[in-house]
């Protein structure tokens, strides 16, 4: 095979496809589909991805390939395919999937050299081999290109005794240590310590370690142990007797924690009764697609572990999603607990360097098992058994930009491949989901029961306008605070969960009700009280707050709505004694300080955790008996279709973090609108309901799961521009659709103005649509001038989560 069809790194229309490059003749058989290579494109040289080998090409005039980066395939036969998959579903371009699946470490800039691995015998190295890596343990990139060694190197590398490794500059560099080994034969080494003088005693020191000791020492350690220096071990390396190497060290995200081994725990009927079908889909290599509905603390982790003990028997592999960064800390306890070491961590509180070693050990075949956020989905596993995607319902296995995939779909296509099940857990599943396991589509397994029969937690929904006109102004109701003062006594713990971020979220004037909005974007600026500041979280403009109002110049000017902040500080002054722990975006935005504050609560450091949505999900500890929601409306009123959805799931969510060992747990839940079904049957926690009437609602406004919806968003600097575009892709769209179809737009966008973009947009409601892909395509290969040039911005979300 000596062409190889290449997709290089421009994502643009006119480069979207496979590109024929000549393999020089020294690098045949050394290219691999799935490798990363450098080729000459237009007058630059730049990187690009091995899709497939052929003989022959439809040009005559072909270009060679300038020289690989990599010695072994980064994306396997099957990531391969995945990115054709992806790019037809999300519309993206082909090089923009194939760099989803890969750690940013390997998107920088890179330098690389050959090493030899630790356990090559350099006896049985081929002579050329041994020549280049003679009086070293490394040789650069460039030195094995010039010596035409590569083929050679590679299949010394194919045998495992070379590796490569890419120092990825700025971004990443491999973490090393410095090892000593003897380069001598025992024999010449007592001979030596013979002849040596009586006062060489360090010397004679370290080589009688080494005559002893099998196997190469840690420089640092040795140094220490032997009381040596540097040069102790110069002459004895300069007279061949001892060699000096530098090894790779993986970074290891958690420093030098142990984890306690955990055994399995004996299942419950319930649980017994769920694992079998998941078992039988293991054994007999069948791709289904279980939806485990389990209530809170009905024991679904349990169900995943002893899933993934089977899958490992087999000698598969298991990937374990959970959403963002609040999931981890706990759940990689659970995980390493198991597994040990044959678990691999990718979230985003890791260092690009931590996620690139984490990354490689997958690759290199160390783990069986990878637990992480949403692109885990694309761990370089190549014998799957089993995908498992905890809380399906959360909308951050949706990512929101090129290329939109959610977690989900690609879960299900590697699995179809892999011929392997998937199990979507969730104590609220979303209504898709759940539609779907209700046609058979998915296998419905139910845990109804909390683990130890422990009773759902009771909820009192507590209406604040009552509150109001009965003279309590406090962001307390007093039930809730009667509550709170009664288990500071009984000295157990409290979660006080507030649905948004920031000290309180716009500043208005009473007089004349005007509100700051931000220059460039239209929506309010949410006040900040640490810095006094107001800013914008769209564009990040920021603003002091005026002492009168720019419209009528009242100084009645006012903060509206309630923070983490303000909470903490109305907290310290009812409640003095009461040790207080804040989670939201500005307390845990350090590396791991999200872990520090779950430890400290749970080590009783403090008998309140004051949080917004990264405290709903996911923790379990024994001490919490009352969880207070202090406004539960926040989303309800959002211009967003599933916002009473979101709001369901997440106060069934919270309320199950009360409650889930011995001691009995309490909600209450503070609200404006009791009425609202999401919010009373949040309290009943009762989801079969919710989703009839859910479904109801869905069903007589057309949206999902009854009718499928994209999004098509138009911005530009100019208003008419925004809206002239946006009419004439509707009228297209229109033009191109069954009249079962509808077509909604041109519309301003809930936002109509982001960083001074005007926003325009169109949804469209379907069933089935076979053109409609295909016209979506047309459209962005249409604007595609005009978005690269002209300040137009074109985006196409075929399954959006996000409507703003």
């Amino acid at each position: 095979m000596n062409i190889a069809s290449v997709i290089v790194d421009v994502p643009a229309k006119q480069t979207d496809r496979a590109f024929d490059y000549k393999i020089p003749a020294q690098l045949r058989g050394v290219i691999l589909p799935g490798m990363r290579v450098v080729v000459p494109f237009g007058p630059r040289k730049i990187q690009g991805f091995v899709t497939g080998l052929k003989e022959e090409s439809d040009f005559q005039q072909l270009k060679s390939i300038s020289e690989p980066i990599d010695l072994n395939p980064v994306l396997n036969r099957e990531l391969l395919t995945l990115g054709d998959w992806l790019t037809e579903k999300t519309l993206c371009y082909k090089i923009s999937a194939f760099q989803a699946m890969l750690p940013a470490a390997l998107k920088a800039k890179y330098e690389k050299k050959l090493v030899l691995a630790e356990n090559a015998e350099r006896k049985l190295l081929p002579e050329k081999v041994r020549s280049l890596f003679q009086n070293t343990e490394e040789i650069t990139w460039e030195d094995a290109v010039k010596g035409g060694s590569l083929p050679l190197l590679q299949k010394e590398a194919s045998n495992g005794n070379i590796e490569i490794i890419y120092q990825v500059k700025e971004r990443v560099k491999k973490k090393k240590v410095k090892q000593l080994f003897a380069a001598a034969a025992p024999n010449k080494l007592a001979d030596y310590i013979q002849k040596l003088p009586g006062n060489a005693t360090k010397q004679k020191d370290v080589l009688e370690y080494f005559l002893h000791e099998e196997g190469p020492a840690d420089q640092k350690e040795l140094f220490s142990m032997l009381g040596i220096t540097t040069s102790t071990i110069k002459g004895l390396m300069q007279k061949g007797l001892l060699g000096q190497r530098e090894v790779e060290i993986y970074r290891n995200p958690f420093g030098d924690r142990e984890f306690e081994k955990t055994e399995p725990l004996s299942l419950t009927d319930a649980q017994r009764a769920v694992i079998i079908p998941i078992l039988n889909s293991i054994e007999d290599n069948m791709h289904e697609t279980f939806l485990l509905y389990g209530v809170t603390g009905s024991g679904k982790t349990e169900v995943y572990l002893q899933s993934i003990q089977r899958v490992l028997q087999d000698g598969k592999e298991a990937i374990v999603l959970v959403p963002e960064i609040s999931l981890t800390p706990q759940m990689v306890k659970r995980f390493k607990g198991r597994f040990g070491d044959q678990v691999a961590v990718m979230h985003s509180g890791l260092s690009a360097g931590e996620k690139y070693d984490e990354w490689r050990k997958i690759q290199r075949k160390e783990v069986k098992v990878v637990v992480g956020a949403r692109s885990a989905v694309f761990a370089p596993f190549e014998n799957l058994g089993i995908i498992i995607i905890d809380e399906e319902h959360e909308t951050s296995y949706k990512q929101e930009e090129n290329p939109r995939y959610h977690a989900r779909d690609v879960a299900i296509e590697r699995a179809v491949n892999h011929r392997c099940p998937v199990v979507l857990g969730s104590a609220t599943p979303s209504l898709e989901s759940f539609a779907r396991a209700q046609k058979g589509v998915y296998h419905l397994l139910t845990l109804a029961k909390r683990m130890n029969n422990q009773a759902l937690p009771a909820v009192d929904i507590i209406d604040m306008r009552e509150e109001l006109r009965e003279g309590n102004r406090s962001m307390f109701s007093r039930a809730l605070l009667d509550k709170i003062k009664d288990r500071l006594e009984k000295k157990e713990q409290i979660v006080l969960f507030l649905n948004k971020r920031g000290h309180s979220s716009f500043v208005m004037c009473r007089d004349c009700g005007y509100v700051i909005n931000c220059p460039h974007c239209d929506i309010s600026l949410t006040y900040h009280r640490y810095n006094q500041q107001m800013k914008c979280h769209y564009c990040g403009y920021e603003a002091h707050v005026p002492n009168a109002c720019p419209e009528c110049q009242s100084e009645h000017i006012r903060y509206f709505g309630t923070g983490t902040q303000k909470v903490e500080e109305e907290l310290a002054k009812i409640l003095p004694e009461a040790k207080v722990i804040r989670m939201d975006v500005d307390t845990t935005s350090r590396k791991g300080a999200h872990e520090k504050l779950l430890d400290q609560f749970q080590e009783g450091h403090a008998s309140i955790l004051l949080g917004t949505q990264m405290i709903a999900k996911g923790l379990d500890f024994p001490n919490i008996t009352l969880v207070g929601v202090l406004s539960a409306d926040t989303m309800l009123h959002l211009p967003d279709f599933r916002s009473s959805e979101k709001t369901f799931q997440l106060l069934t969510q919270v309320s199950g973090r009360a409650g889930r060992h011995e001691l009995e747990g309490e909600v209450i839940i503070q609200t404006y609108t009791p009425e609202h079904y999401s919010i009373e049957l949040a309290g009943d926690q009762d989801y079969d309901k919710f989703y009839e009437r859910e479904m109801m609602v869905r069903k007589i406004h057309r949206y999902p799961p009854f009718y499928y919806i994209s999004l098509v968003t138009v911005s530009h600097e100019e208003l008419m521009k925004a809206v002239s575009v946006t009419e004439k892709i509707t009228q297209y769209i229109q033009s191109k659709l069954s009249a079962e179809s509808i077509v909604l737009g041109p519309v301003a966008s809930p936002i109509p103005r982001i960083n001074n973009r005007y926003r325009y947009q169109c949804l469209i409601k379907y069933k089935r649509e076979p053109e409609l892909g295909p016209s979506l395509k047309k459209i962005l290969d249409n604007y595609q001038q005009d978005i690269a040039t002209g300040g137009l911005s074109v985006s196409i979300d075929l399954n959006p989560y996000i409507l703003m």
